[in-house]
């Protein structure tokens, strides 16, 4: 038990001073260097930490965390009442239904999905983060945040993915200001090559985002013309999921 307690504390520490070195764990802790290391590595085989993709000497919270954190922040409540409607939306277009939950500023984070049945289709499993800028399922959250948290979140380097990414705040901040307009954000191509998708934001009572609903498709499959239909029918579907949960 004492080596779990152990696990539980380095994990813990990981995410107040991520990203962070092996031997800063060190000295935070007394440990040998050793014992630190190997701890990490297993949390990381685990899905629990990752490598910082920047430097890969120093430690950051990984993709189970970030699925597990807003799960809990939000109770299952809301994958309940999402199930359904996305079903309905996969069975409506064929195509791979996303819900993905904002992890503060720093990314969007897969908590449900509902496949299609073609041979060839996108796929992100459970846990997955993509970044708020370039992803459908980002813009849909950060066109409904307060202004302030925009202007904070913009402040940064936005990285760019493909060719295609949208890197200039002014830009970014234009299209959201679309998104909201509509209602729905669009991915044509932004973040992965040859993936698109449609997507809307689940809000609360309060017009704040919960989440973001996103049917995914290839790019061989994304008709530009029918956008708006697809726009209109993911709404739809995160306007059922804010009922459902609201009720």
């Amino acid at each position: 038990m004492r080596s779990v307690t152990r696990s539980l504390r380095i994990l813990e520490a990981v995410a107040r001073h991520q990203p962070v070195t092996v031997g800063e764990l060190t000295k935070l802790f007394g440990l040998p260097k050793s014992t630190v290391q190997r701890t990490l590595v297993t949390l990381a085989e685990a899905g629990w930490l990752r490598a910082n993709r920047r430097d890969t000497t120093r430690w950051e919270i990984g993709a189970r965390v970030l699925a597990v954190r807003p799960a809990a922040l939000q109770g299952s409540s809301l994958l309940a009442a999402a199930h359904e409607p996305m079903v309905r939306l996969r069975d409506a277009l064929n195509e791979t239904i996303h819900l993905s939950m904002p992890d503060a500023l720093q990314c969007m984070v897969v908590v449900d999905r509902v496949d299609c049945d073609h041979p060839v289709r996108t796929f992100h499993t459970i846990g997955d983060t993509s970044p708020l800028h370039a992803t459908a399922a980002g813009r849909a959250v950060l066109a409904h945040l307060p202004e302030h948290e925009v202007d904070e979140f913009s402040t940064g380097v936005l990285e760019g993915y493909v060719e295609a990414t949208i890197t200039d705040p002014a830009e970014l901040r234009a299209e959201l200001r679309r998104v909201k307009d509509r209602g729905y954000a669009v991915n044509h191509n932004q973040y992965r090559p040859d993936v698109c998708a449609v997507a809307a934001p689940v809000l609360d009572g309060d017009g704040s985002p919960l989440a973001a609903v996103a049917a995914s498709m290839p790019g061989s499959r994304f008709d530009p013309a029918r956008t708006a239909e697809l726009g209109g029918l993911v709404m739809d579907t995160a306007s059922q999921i804010t009922a459902r949960h609201s009720g």
